[in-house]
C-alpha cells in the first residue's frame, strides 16, 4: 500500500468551506481506490467549535458525513504533516506564507484548480448559498486530484 497523500484544507474560521473540502477529498479519494488523508484549520484559530449546520446538511445529501468535525487553528505541526495545503481565498495563503515561512511551496489556491480565484464563503447564507459553496469545493477538490499522478507513480 502506498502512503496517502496528506491533504489540508484551510479556510478562515475552519467551519464551512475546509471541512467541506476535507470531507470531499476523502470521499472522492475512496471513489478513486486512492489513499487519503485529510485534515483541515482555519486561519483564525477558532477552536473545537462543530461545522455549520447547512454545511453538515448539504454534504450530507451528497453523502458525505461532516457531522463529527471540529474546528481548530492552523499549527506548524499540521503544516510539516501535509503534503499540500490547499486554502480558499488568497488571503489564507498570504497569512500561512507570513507565518510559516518555511512551508510555502506546499501553499496552493485550490479555486485555481476549479477556473476561479477564490471559493466564498456561505457563512450566515441561505442553504442555496452552501449548495453553491459545495458545487465549487466539489470542483475545486476534483480538478486539484484529477492533475496528480495517480499513487505509486509519484
Amino acid at each position: 500500500m502506498h502512503d496517502p497523500l496528506r491533504l489540508l484544507f484551510v479556510c478562515t474560521g475552519n467551519i464551512c468551506r475546509s471541512p467541506m473540502a476535507e470531507g470531499y477529498a476523502l470521499a472522492y479519494g475512496a471513489q478513486r481506490g486512492w489513499p487519503i488523508a485529510a485534515r483541515s484549520g482555519g486561519v483564525l484559530g477558532i477552536i473545537d467549535k462543530p461545522a455549520d449546520p447547512l454545511a453538515i446538511k448539504v454534504m450530507a445529501e451528497v453523502d458525505v458525513d461532516i457531522s463529527t468535525h471540529r474546528s481548530q487553528g492552523v499549527t506548524e505541526e499540521m503544516m510539516s504533516w501535509a503534503n499540500y495545503v490547499l486554502v480558499m481565498e488568497l488571503h489564507h495563503a498570504a497569512k500561512l506564507r507570513e507565518r510559516f515561512e518555511a512551508f510555502e511551496d506546499k501553499i496552493l489556491v485550490i479555486a485555481n484548480f476549479g477556473g476561479m480565484m477564490e471559493v466564498s464563503d456561505p457563512i450566515g447564507g441561505w442553504r442555496w448559498k452552501f449548495r453553491r459553496c459545495r458545487k465549487d469545493v466539489i470542483r475545486c477538490v476534483e480538478g486539484f486530484m484529477d492533475g496528480l499522478p495517480p499513487p505509486g507513480s509519484r
